[in-house]
Protein backbone atom coordinates (compact mmCIF):
# COMPACT_ATOMS: atom_id res chain seq x y z
CA UNK A 1 0.00 0.00 0.00
CA UNK A 2 1.57 3.42 -0.70
CA UNK A 3 1.78 6.23 1.36
CA UNK A 4 -0.76 8.00 0.01
CA UNK A 5 -3.79 5.52 0.46
CA UNK A 6 -2.18 4.46 4.27
CA UNK A 7 -2.58 8.13 5.24
CA UNK A 8 -6.06 8.25 3.40
CA UNK A 9 -6.77 4.81 5.85
CA UNK A 10 -5.25 6.06 9.09
CA UNK A 11 -7.38 9.26 8.44
CA UNK A 12 -11.02 7.02 7.34
CA UNK A 13 -9.75 4.97 11.00
CA UNK A 14 -9.68 8.32 13.01
CA UNK A 15 -12.87 9.56 11.30
CA UNK A 16 -14.58 6.13 12.81
CA UNK A 17 -13.28 6.16 15.88
CA UNK A 18 -10.87 3.71 15.17
CA UNK A 19 -8.04 5.66 17.09
CA UNK A 20 -5.27 2.74 17.86
CA UNK A 21 -5.75 1.69 14.13
CA UNK A 22 -5.20 5.48 12.67
CA UNK A 23 -2.28 5.91 15.38
CA UNK A 24 -0.82 2.99 13.89
CA UNK A 25 -0.83 3.65 10.30
CA UNK A 26 0.48 7.63 11.16
CA UNK A 27 3.33 6.17 13.94
CA UNK A 28 4.62 3.68 10.84
CA UNK A 29 4.57 6.52 8.39
CA UNK A 30 7.31 8.44 7.22
CA UNK A 31 7.24 11.74 9.18
CA UNK A 32 7.64 14.08 6.52
CA UNK A 33 4.71 12.65 4.72
CA UNK A 34 2.43 13.87 7.41
CA UNK A 35 0.23 16.89 7.33
CA UNK A 36 0.19 19.20 10.02
CA UNK A 37 -3.69 18.26 10.25
CA UNK A 38 -2.10 14.71 10.44
CA UNK A 39 -0.28 15.17 13.28
CA UNK A 40 -2.99 17.11 15.08
CA UNK A 41 -5.30 14.09 14.88
CA UNK A 42 -2.62 11.59 15.49
CA UNK A 43 -2.44 13.96 18.53
CA UNK A 44 -5.71 13.15 19.57
CA UNK A 45 -5.65 9.55 18.61
CA UNK A 46 -2.42 9.24 21.20
CA UNK A 47 -4.44 11.02 23.53
CA UNK A 48 -7.60 9.29 23.58
CA UNK A 49 -5.51 5.38 23.52
CA UNK A 50 -3.84 6.21 26.51
CA UNK A 51 -0.35 7.37 24.80
CA UNK A 52 0.55 10.77 26.33
CA UNK A 53 4.25 11.02 25.63
CA UNK A 54 3.49 10.21 21.91
CA UNK A 55 0.37 12.39 22.17
CA UNK A 56 3.01 15.27 23.64
CA UNK A 57 5.35 14.61 20.91
CA UNK A 58 2.92 14.82 18.09
CA UNK A 59 1.31 17.99 18.97
CA UNK A 60 4.63 19.54 19.56
CA UNK A 61 5.20 18.76 15.76
CA UNK A 62 2.26 19.78 15.07
CA UNK A 63 2.89 23.21 16.89
CA UNK A 64 6.39 23.90 15.66
CA UNK A 65 4.91 22.69 11.46
CA UNK A 66 1.92 25.29 11.92
CA UNK A 67 4.63 27.67 13.18
CA UNK A 68 7.20 27.78 11.00
CA UNK A 69 4.23 27.44 8.08
CA UNK A 70 3.59 30.73 9.99
CA UNK A 71 -0.46 29.69 10.59
CA UNK A 72 0.26 31.12 13.92
CA UNK A 73 -3.67 30.63 14.86
CA UNK A 74 -3.27 26.74 14.24
CA UNK A 75 -0.04 26.92 16.17
CA UNK A 76 -1.66 28.29 19.55
CA UNK A 77 -4.25 25.67 18.94
CA UNK A 78 -1.64 22.91 19.35
CA UNK A 79 -0.38 24.33 21.97
CA UNK A 80 -3.59 24.73 23.82
CA UNK A 81 -4.22 20.44 23.36
CA UNK A 82 -0.33 20.45 24.89
CA UNK A 83 -1.62 22.83 28.04
CA UNK A 84 -4.47 20.42 29.03
CA UNK A 85 -2.61 17.18 28.10
CA UNK A 86 0.27 18.35 30.79
CA UNK A 87 -2.19 20.11 33.29
CA UNK A 88 -4.18 16.27 33.59
CA UNK A 89 -1.23 14.21 34.16
CA UNK A 90 -0.10 16.33 36.84
CA UNK A 91 2.76 18.00 35.17
CA UNK A 92 1.77 21.65 35.85
CA UNK A 93 5.20 23.42 34.91
CA UNK A 94 5.18 22.63 31.89
CA UNK A 95 1.56 23.23 31.28
CA UNK A 96 2.67 27.07 32.87
CA UNK A 97 5.54 27.08 30.47
CA UNK A 98 3.07 25.93 27.32
CA UNK A 99 0.43 28.14 28.24
CA UNK A 100 3.00 31.10 28.43
CA UNK A 101 3.98 30.59 24.79
CA UNK A 102 -0.01 30.24 23.51
CA UNK A 103 -0.32 33.77 25.35
CA UNK A 104 3.05 35.32 23.30
CA UNK A 105 1.45 34.35 20.57
CA UNK A 106 -1.85 36.31 20.75
CA UNK A 107 -0.33 39.19 19.76
CA UNK A 108 -0.23 37.68 16.38
CA UNK A 109 -3.75 36.02 16.20
CA UNK A 110 -6.49 38.57 15.44
CA UNK A 111 -8.56 39.68 18.01
CA UNK A 112 -11.67 37.94 17.47
CA UNK A 113 -10.11 34.34 16.39
CA UNK A 114 -11.56 31.56 18.06
CA UNK A 115 -7.80 30.52 19.50
CA UNK A 116 -8.27 33.28 22.19
CA UNK A 117 -11.30 31.55 23.27
CA UNK A 118 -9.18 28.07 23.75
CA UNK A 119 -6.43 29.86 25.24
CA UNK A 120 -9.23 32.03 27.91
CA UNK A 121 -10.36 28.44 28.72
CA UNK A 122 -6.82 27.30 29.76
CA UNK A 123 -6.35 30.23 31.78
CA UNK A 124 -9.00 29.61 33.51
CA UNK A 125 -7.63 26.83 35.47
CA UNK A 126 -4.55 28.67 36.06
CA UNK A 127 -7.77 31.36 38.07
CA UNK A 128 -8.62 28.11 40.08
CA UNK A 129 -5.64 27.25 41.12
CA UNK A 130 -5.07 31.00 42.18
CA UNK A 131 -8.76 30.44 44.24
CA UNK A 132 -9.61 33.52 42.18
CA UNK A 133 -13.79 32.47 40.78
CA UNK A 134 -13.95 35.78 39.44
CA UNK A 135 -11.63 35.68 36.94
CA UNK A 136 -12.16 31.87 35.99
CA UNK A 137 -15.85 32.45 36.24
CA UNK A 138 -14.91 35.89 33.71
CA UNK A 139 -12.47 33.42 31.85
CA UNK A 140 -15.51 30.72 31.12
CA UNK A 141 -18.11 33.16 29.61
CA UNK A 142 -15.26 34.23 27.01
CA UNK A 143 -14.40 30.86 25.71
CA UNK A 144 -18.27 30.52 25.91
CA UNK A 145 -19.27 33.50 23.93
CA UNK A 146 -16.20 33.12 21.34
CA UNK A 147 -17.13 29.14 21.24
CA UNK A 148 -21.21 30.73 20.20
CA UNK A 149 -19.38 33.57 18.06
CA UNK A 150 -17.66 30.95 15.60
CA UNK A 151 -20.12 27.97 16.02
CA UNK A 152 -17.62 26.29 17.58
CA UNK A 153 -19.82 23.27 19.33
CA UNK A 154 -16.50 22.30 21.06
CA UNK A 155 -15.63 25.45 22.80
CA UNK A 156 -19.13 26.21 23.70
CA UNK A 157 -19.80 22.83 25.60
CA UNK A 158 -16.10 23.40 27.46
CA UNK A 159 -17.20 27.40 28.82
CA UNK A 160 -20.81 26.33 29.78
CA UNK A 161 -19.37 23.25 31.76
CA UNK A 162 -17.21 24.79 33.43
CA UNK A 163 -18.98 28.04 34.58
CA UNK A 164 -21.20 25.49 35.53
CA UNK A 165 -18.59 24.53 37.71
CA UNK A 166 -17.62 27.28 38.55
CA UNK A 167 -20.96 28.00 39.83
CA UNK A 168 -21.75 25.34 41.97
CA UNK A 169 -18.26 25.72 44.02
CA UNK A 170 -19.19 29.69 44.53
CA UNK A 171 -22.41 28.09 46.25
CA UNK A 172 -24.79 28.93 43.50
CA UNK A 173 -25.61 25.30 43.08
CA UNK A 174 -28.70 25.45 41.27
CA UNK A 175 -27.19 27.93 38.43
CA UNK A 176 -24.25 25.79 38.32
CA UNK A 177 -26.64 22.30 37.94
CA UNK A 178 -28.55 24.65 34.86
CA UNK A 179 -25.33 25.50 33.42
CA UNK A 180 -24.16 21.63 33.86
CA UNK A 181 -27.57 20.16 32.39
CA UNK A 182 -27.09 22.88 29.23
CA UNK A 183 -23.98 21.50 28.21
CA UNK A 184 -24.73 18.20 28.11
CA UNK A 185 -27.74 18.95 26.06
CA UNK A 186 -25.86 21.02 23.55
CA UNK A 187 -23.03 18.21 23.47
CA UNK A 188 -25.35 15.56 22.71
CA UNK A 189 -27.46 17.28 19.84
CA UNK A 190 -24.40 18.97 17.66
CA UNK A 191 -21.91 16.41 18.95
CA UNK A 192 -18.06 17.50 19.69
CA UNK A 193 -14.87 15.87 19.29
CA UNK A 194 -13.82 12.88 21.11
CA UNK A 195 -11.77 14.75 23.54
CA UNK A 196 -14.10 17.48 24.46
CA UNK A 197 -16.84 14.66 24.59
CA UNK A 198 -15.02 12.95 27.57
CA UNK A 199 -14.10 15.91 29.34
CA UNK A 200 -17.53 17.35 29.45
CA UNK A 201 -18.98 14.24 30.39
CA UNK A 202 -16.56 13.93 33.29
CA UNK A 203 -16.53 17.16 34.09
CA UNK A 204 -20.03 17.57 34.69
CA UNK A 205 -20.70 14.12 36.88
CA UNK A 206 -17.54 15.44 39.19
CA UNK A 207 -19.72 18.27 39.72
CA UNK A 208 -22.91 16.35 40.43
CA UNK A 209 -20.88 14.05 42.66
CA UNK A 210 -19.55 16.74 44.65
CA UNK A 211 -23.13 17.92 45.71
CA UNK A 212 -24.33 14.64 46.41
CA UNK A 213 -26.76 14.79 43.44
CA UNK A 214 -26.61 11.39 42.66
CA UNK A 215 -29.62 11.17 39.60
CA UNK A 216 -27.17 12.93 37.66
CA UNK A 217 -24.22 11.37 38.53
CA UNK A 218 -26.10 7.76 37.86
CA UNK A 219 -27.89 9.36 34.72
CA UNK A 220 -24.70 10.65 33.19
CA UNK A 221 -22.36 7.85 34.19
CA UNK A 222 -24.42 5.37 32.49
CA UNK A 223 -24.20 7.46 28.87
CA UNK A 224 -20.33 8.11 29.18
CA UNK A 225 -20.02 3.77 29.96
CA UNK A 226 -21.76 3.08 27.00
CA UNK A 227 -20.00 5.94 24.98
CA UNK A 228 -16.65 4.20 26.36
CA UNK A 229 -17.86 0.90 25.54
CA UNK A 230 -19.11 1.58 21.80
CA UNK A 231 -14.82 2.89 21.22
CA UNK A 232 -12.68 -0.46 22.41
CA UNK A 233 -9.40 0.95 21.72
CA UNK A 234 -10.51 4.15 24.43
CA UNK A 235 -8.28 4.63 27.34
CA UNK A 236 -8.72 8.57 28.24
CA UNK A 237 -12.04 9.03 30.41
CA UNK A 238 -12.12 5.07 30.84
CA UNK A 239 -10.66 5.68 34.16
CA UNK A 240 -12.98 8.45 35.12
CA UNK A 241 -15.97 6.03 34.12
CA UNK A 242 -15.02 3.20 36.73
CA UNK A 243 -14.33 5.32 39.64
CA UNK A 244 -17.93 6.98 39.05
CA UNK A 245 -19.41 3.32 37.97
CA UNK A 246 -17.13 2.10 41.52
CA UNK A 247 -19.07 5.27 43.75
CA UNK A 248 -22.53 4.57 41.95
CA UNK A 249 -22.19 0.42 43.31
CA UNK A 250 -20.96 1.71 46.46
CA UNK A 251 -24.07 3.64 47.14
CA UNK A 252 -26.26 0.52 46.16
CA UNK A 253 -24.04 -1.68 48.47
CA UNK A 254 -22.24 -4.07 45.43
CA UNK A 255 -19.53 -3.48 47.78
CA UNK A 256 -17.49 -6.46 45.49
CA UNK A 257 -18.50 -4.79 42.27
CA UNK A 258 -17.70 -1.46 43.55
CA UNK A 259 -14.03 -2.62 44.22
CA UNK A 260 -13.41 -4.40 41.00
CA UNK A 261 -13.99 -0.70 39.64
CA UNK A 262 -11.68 1.40 41.39
CA UNK A 263 -9.16 -1.59 40.75
CA UNK A 264 -10.00 -0.95 36.84
CA UNK A 265 -10.36 3.12 37.64
CA UNK A 266 -6.59 2.85 39.27
CA UNK A 267 -5.00 0.57 36.31
CA UNK A 268 -6.23 3.07 33.85
CA UNK A 269 -5.18 6.02 35.81
CA UNK A 270 -1.43 4.87 35.55
CA UNK A 271 -1.82 3.25 32.01
CA UNK A 272 -2.17 7.00 31.00
CA UNK A 273 0.08 8.42 33.52
CA UNK A 274 -2.58 10.10 35.74
CA UNK A 275 -1.43 9.60 39.50
CA UNK A 276 -3.56 12.54 41.24
CA UNK A 277 -6.66 11.01 39.81
CA UNK A 278 -4.93 7.25 41.18
CA UNK A 279 -5.82 9.02 44.63
CA UNK A 280 -9.00 9.47 44.56
CA UNK A 281 -10.22 6.15 43.36
CA UNK A 282 -7.95 4.42 46.16
CA UNK A 283 -9.43 6.33 49.01
CA UNK A 284 -12.91 5.30 47.81
CA UNK A 285 -11.57 1.48 47.94
CA UNK A 286 -10.28 1.84 50.97
CA UNK A 287 -13.40 3.30 52.48
CA UNK A 288 -15.56 0.29 50.81
CA UNK A 289 -12.67 -2.64 52.47
CA UNK A 290 -12.90 -0.66 55.34
CA UNK A 291 -16.77 -1.64 55.38
CA UNK A 292 -16.22 -5.06 54.30
CA UNK A 293 -13.72 -5.37 57.44
CA UNK A 294 -10.40 -5.48 55.27
CA UNK A 295 -8.45 -3.69 57.62
CA UNK A 296 -5.07 -4.30 56.27
CA UNK A 297 -5.86 -3.77 52.30
CA UNK A 298 -8.30 -0.56 53.40
CA UNK A 299 -4.94 1.20 55.07
CA UNK A 300 -2.85 0.26 52.26
CA UNK A 301 -5.44 1.96 49.88
CA UNK A 302 -5.65 5.30 52.14
CA UNK A 303 -1.92 5.05 52.67
CA UNK A 304 -1.73 4.84 48.30
CA UNK A 305 -4.23 8.01 48.23
CA UNK A 306 -2.04 9.70 49.97
CA UNK A 307 1.34 8.94 48.72
CA UNK A 308 -1.13 9.80 45.34
CA UNK A 309 -1.82 13.61 46.43
CA UNK A 310 -5.08 12.86 47.75
CA UNK A 311 -5.65 13.34 51.70
CA UNK A 312 -6.93 10.09 52.88
CA UNK A 313 -9.13 11.61 55.73
CA UNK A 314 -11.54 11.00 56.89
CA UNK A 315 -11.35 7.39 56.16
CA UNK A 316 -8.12 6.86 57.59
CA UNK A 317 -9.29 8.27 60.78
CA UNK A 318 -12.05 5.88 60.80
CA UNK A 319 -9.91 3.27 60.70
CA UNK A 320 -7.83 4.56 63.44
CA UNK A 321 -10.99 4.38 65.79
CA UNK A 322 -11.24 0.75 64.98
CA UNK A 323 -8.06 -0.12 65.55
CA UNK A 324 -8.29 2.02 68.99
CA UNK A 325 -5.58 4.57 68.30
CA UNK A 326 -8.12 7.65 68.96
CA UNK A 327 -5.48 9.81 69.81
CA UNK A 328 -4.30 9.75 66.07
CA UNK A 329 -8.10 9.80 65.19
CA UNK A 330 -9.02 12.86 67.04
CA UNK A 331 -5.67 14.44 65.83
CA UNK A 332 -7.12 13.48 62.15
CA UNK A 333 -10.05 15.00 62.54
CA UNK A 334 -9.12 17.93 64.64
CA UNK A 335 -6.61 19.48 61.29
CA UNK A 336 -9.59 18.92 58.67
CA UNK A 337 -12.10 20.77 60.44
CA UNK A 338 -9.12 24.07 60.64
CA UNK A 339 -7.93 23.25 56.82
CA UNK A 340 -10.71 22.52 54.93
CA UNK A 341 -13.17 25.53 54.62
CA UNK A 342 -14.81 25.61 51.34
CA UNK A 343 -18.52 24.51 51.91
CA UNK A 344 -18.05 21.49 48.85
CA UNK A 345 -15.52 20.22 50.67
CA UNK A 346 -16.92 20.48 54.12
CA UNK A 347 -20.28 18.63 52.30
CA UNK A 348 -17.67 15.72 51.45
CA UNK A 349 -15.64 14.87 55.10
CA UNK A 350 -18.27 16.22 57.55
CA UNK A 351 -20.14 12.94 58.33
CA UNK A 352 -16.73 11.16 59.04
CA UNK A 353 -15.84 13.53 60.97
CA UNK A 354 -18.98 13.27 63.08
CA UNK A 355 -18.17 9.61 63.44
CA UNK A 356 -14.72 9.96 64.43
CA UNK A 357 -15.58 12.65 67.21
CA UNK A 358 -18.39 10.78 68.68
CA UNK A 359 -15.49 7.56 68.53
CA UNK A 360 -13.01 10.13 70.46
CA UNK A 361 -15.78 11.08 72.88
CA UNK A 362 -15.98 14.35 71.85
CA UNK A 363 -19.51 14.75 71.75
CA UNK A 364 -19.80 19.03 71.43
CA UNK A 365 -17.48 19.36 68.48
CA UNK A 366 -19.43 16.26 67.25
CA UNK A 367 -22.46 18.42 67.53
CA UNK A 368 -21.47 21.46 66.39
CA UNK A 369 -20.25 19.70 63.21
CA UNK A 370 -23.71 17.97 63.30
CA UNK A 371 -25.51 21.42 63.20
CA UNK A 372 -23.15 22.81 60.40
CA UNK A 373 -23.93 19.74 58.13
CA UNK A 374 -27.56 20.39 58.84
CA UNK A 375 -27.02 24.08 57.65
CA UNK A 376 -25.40 22.65 54.54
CA UNK A 377 -28.47 19.88 53.79
CA UNK A 378 -30.75 23.21 53.93
CA UNK A 379 -28.30 24.77 51.37
CA UNK A 380 -27.48 22.46 48.93
CA UNK A 381 -31.13 20.27 49.27
CA UNK A 382 -30.39 17.02 48.12
CA UNK A 383 -31.67 14.04 49.51
CA UNK A 384 -28.17 12.70 50.16
CA UNK A 385 -27.41 15.59 52.35
CA UNK A 386 -29.96 15.90 53.98
CA UNK A 387 -29.94 11.47 55.23
CA UNK A 388 -26.21 12.50 56.05
CA UNK A 389 -27.25 15.16 58.48
CA UNK A 390 -30.07 13.44 59.88
CA UNK A 391 -27.68 10.00 60.01
CA UNK A 392 -25.49 12.72 61.99
CA UNK A 393 -27.72 14.35 64.38
CA UNK A 394 -28.57 10.91 65.62
CA UNK A 395 -25.77 9.55 66.23
CA UNK A 396 -25.02 12.74 68.06
CA UNK A 397 -28.22 12.79 70.13
CA UNK A 398 -27.53 9.17 71.24
CA UNK A 399 -23.80 9.77 72.06
CA UNK A 400 -25.13 13.13 74.43
CA UNK A 401 -27.90 10.85 76.40
CA UNK A 402 -30.82 11.55 74.36
CA UNK A 403 -32.20 8.13 73.06
CA UNK A 404 -35.73 10.28 72.58
CA UNK A 405 -34.25 13.35 70.39
CA UNK A 406 -32.10 11.00 68.29
CA UNK A 407 -35.44 8.56 67.41
CA UNK A 408 -36.80 11.10 64.60
CA UNK A 409 -33.36 11.72 63.12
CA UNK A 410 -32.45 8.01 62.99
CA UNK A 411 -36.19 7.44 61.22
CA UNK A 412 -35.90 10.47 59.20
CA UNK A 413 -32.08 8.70 58.19
CA UNK A 414 -33.68 5.11 57.54
CA UNK A 415 -36.73 6.82 55.16
CA UNK A 416 -34.34 8.68 53.25
CA UNK A 417 -31.65 6.29 52.39
CA UNK A 418 -33.98 3.42 51.46
CA UNK A 419 -35.72 6.01 49.36
CA UNK A 420 -32.09 6.55 47.35
CA UNK A 421 -31.75 2.56 47.51
CA UNK A 422 -28.44 3.06 49.91
CA UNK A 423 -28.91 -0.32 51.78
CA UNK A 424 -25.49 0.04 53.96
CA UNK A 425 -26.47 3.65 55.10
CA UNK A 426 -30.51 2.45 55.49
CA UNK A 427 -28.73 -0.63 57.40
CA UNK A 428 -26.94 1.76 59.57
CA UNK A 429 -29.67 3.94 60.65
CA UNK A 430 -32.20 1.03 61.41
CA UNK A 431 -29.45 -0.01 63.80
CA UNK A 432 -29.61 3.07 65.32
CA UNK A 433 -32.97 2.68 65.63
CA UNK A 434 -32.86 -0.41 67.35
CA UNK A 435 -30.29 0.90 69.69
CA UNK A 436 -32.79 3.80 70.62
CA UNK A 437 -35.84 1.53 71.17
CA UNK A 438 -32.89 -0.69 73.72
CA UNK A 439 -32.38 2.42 75.49
CA UNK A 440 -35.98 2.93 76.13
CA UNK A 441 -36.66 0.20 77.24
CA UNK A 442 -38.67 -1.52 74.13
CA UNK A 443 -36.74 -5.05 73.50
CA UNK A 444 -38.92 -6.48 70.99
CA UNK A 445 -39.28 -3.95 68.77
CA UNK A 446 -35.51 -3.27 68.89
CA UNK A 447 -35.19 -6.76 68.19
CA UNK A 448 -36.89 -6.50 65.10
CA UNK A 449 -35.11 -3.52 63.45
CA UNK A 450 -31.78 -5.15 65.14
CA UNK A 451 -32.70 -8.17 62.99
CA UNK A 452 -32.89 -6.78 60.18
CA UNK A 453 -30.46 -4.39 60.16
CA UNK A 454 -27.98 -7.59 60.84
CA UNK A 455 -29.72 -9.57 58.31
CA UNK A 456 -28.73 -6.60 55.61
CA UNK A 457 -25.16 -6.13 56.84
CA UNK A 458 -24.63 -10.02 56.20
CA UNK A 459 -26.02 -9.72 52.54
CA UNK A 460 -23.51 -7.09 51.97
CA UNK A 461 -20.64 -8.60 53.27
CA UNK A 462 -20.60 -5.81 55.76
CA UNK A 463 -19.00 -7.73 58.35
CA UNK A 464 -17.71 -5.51 60.74
CA UNK A 465 -21.52 -3.57 61.42
CA UNK A 466 -23.12 -7.07 61.41
CA UNK A 467 -20.66 -7.47 64.32
CA UNK A 468 -21.65 -4.12 66.33
CA UNK A 469 -25.61 -5.47 65.79
CA UNK A 470 -24.62 -9.02 67.09
CA UNK A 471 -23.09 -7.57 70.31
CA UNK A 472 -26.34 -4.98 70.84
CA UNK A 473 -28.65 -8.07 70.45
CA UNK A 474 -26.80 -10.20 73.03
CA UNK A 475 -24.96 -12.26 70.81
CA UNK A 476 -21.37 -11.14 71.55
CA UNK A 477 -18.12 -12.56 70.25
CA UNK A 478 -18.37 -15.21 73.40
CA UNK A 479 -21.77 -16.25 72.22
CA UNK A 480 -20.68 -18.08 68.78
CA UNK A 481 -19.01 -21.49 68.82
CA UNK A 482 -15.38 -20.67 69.98
CA UNK A 483 -16.19 -16.82 70.75
CA UNK A 484 -15.08 -16.16 66.68
CA UNK A 485 -16.36 -13.45 65.12
CA UNK A 486 -18.44 -12.89 62.02
CA UNK A 487 -15.54 -12.86 59.40
CA UNK A 488 -13.62 -15.10 61.35
CA UNK A 489 -16.90 -17.79 61.05
CA UNK A 490 -16.76 -17.08 57.31
CA UNK A 491 -13.26 -17.63 57.07
CA UNK A 492 -13.50 -21.02 58.56
CA UNK A 493 -16.02 -22.14 57.09
CA UNK A 494 -14.49 -21.41 53.79
CA UNK A 495 -10.97 -23.03 54.66
CA UNK A 496 -12.88 -25.75 56.08
CA UNK A 497 -14.19 -27.09 52.92
CA UNK A 498 -10.73 -26.75 51.47
CA UNK A 499 -10.31 -23.44 50.03
CA UNK A 500 -6.74 -22.23 49.57
CA UNK A 501 -5.76 -18.73 51.34
CA UNK A 502 -5.53 -17.05 47.90
CA UNK A 503 -9.21 -18.38 47.18
CA UNK A 504 -10.83 -16.93 50.73
CA UNK A 505 -9.49 -14.18 49.66
CA UNK A 506 -10.85 -13.77 46.47
CA UNK A 507 -14.46 -14.89 47.88
CA UNK A 508 -14.44 -12.16 50.29
CA UNK A 509 -12.80 -9.50 48.94
CA UNK A 510 -9.99 -9.02 51.41
CA UNK A 511 -6.12 -9.34 51.06
CA UNK A 512 -4.70 -13.25 52.01
CA UNK A 513 -2.35 -11.03 54.41
CA UNK A 514 -5.96 -10.79 56.33
CA UNK A 515 -7.05 -14.27 55.90
CA UNK A 516 -3.74 -15.32 56.95
CA UNK A 517 -4.80 -13.53 60.07
CA UNK A 518 -8.04 -14.58 60.47
CA UNK A 519 -6.82 -17.80 60.50
CA UNK A 520 -4.10 -17.48 63.12
CA UNK A 521 -6.89 -16.09 65.46
CA UNK A 522 -9.15 -19.28 64.52
CA UNK A 523 -6.30 -21.33 65.98
CA UNK A 524 -5.72 -19.32 68.82
CA UNK A 525 -9.77 -19.31 69.91
CA UNK A 526 -10.03 -22.77 69.28
CA UNK A 527 -6.68 -23.93 70.68
CA UNK A 528 -5.77 -25.82 67.48
CA UNK A 529 -2.62 -26.31 65.84
CA UNK A 530 -3.52 -26.90 62.14
CA UNK A 531 -6.48 -26.53 59.32
CA UNK A 532 -7.57 -30.18 59.53
CA UNK A 533 -7.95 -29.50 63.66
CA UNK A 534 -9.83 -26.21 63.02
CA UNK A 535 -12.22 -27.99 60.15
CA UNK A 536 -13.75 -30.72 62.15
CA UNK A 537 -14.52 -28.45 64.65
CA UNK A 538 -16.27 -26.40 62.14
CA UNK A 539 -18.26 -29.61 61.17
CA UNK A 540 -18.45 -30.44 64.82
CA UNK A 541 -20.46 -27.44 65.26
CA UNK A 542 -22.41 -26.95 62.33
CA UNK A 543 -20.55 -23.98 61.01
CA UNK A 544 -20.03 -25.39 57.72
Amino acid sequence: MGVVEELARARADFERGDWSAALTSWLAADPASLTPDDLDSAGAAAYLVGRRDAALDLYERAHEVRLHAGDVPEAVRAAFHLVMICATSGEQSRAAGWLGIAEGLLTEVPVDAVERGYIAFAQMFRSLGRGDLATAAILAETAREAGRRHHDSDLVALGLCSAGRIAIMAGRVADGLALLDEAMTGLLSHGGTPEVFGHVYCTAIEGCQEVRDLARVTEWTSGLHRWCESHPSLVAFTGQCSLHRGQILTGHGAFREAVDEFDSAIERYRAIGSPDAIGQAAYERGEVLRILGDLDAAEASFRLAGESGFDPQPGLALLWTVRDEPRAAAGAASRLLAEVRAPLQRLRVLPGIVEVLIACGDVEVARACSSELDSLAGEFAFDTVRADAASAAATVEIAAGDPMGALPYARKARAAWTRLENPYAAGLAQATIGRVLLVLGDESSARVELEAARAAFLRLGASPAADAVDALLGRSQAARPGGLSEREVEVLGLAAVGRSNQQIAEALVISERTVARHLSNIFTKLDVGSRTAAAAYAYEHGLV
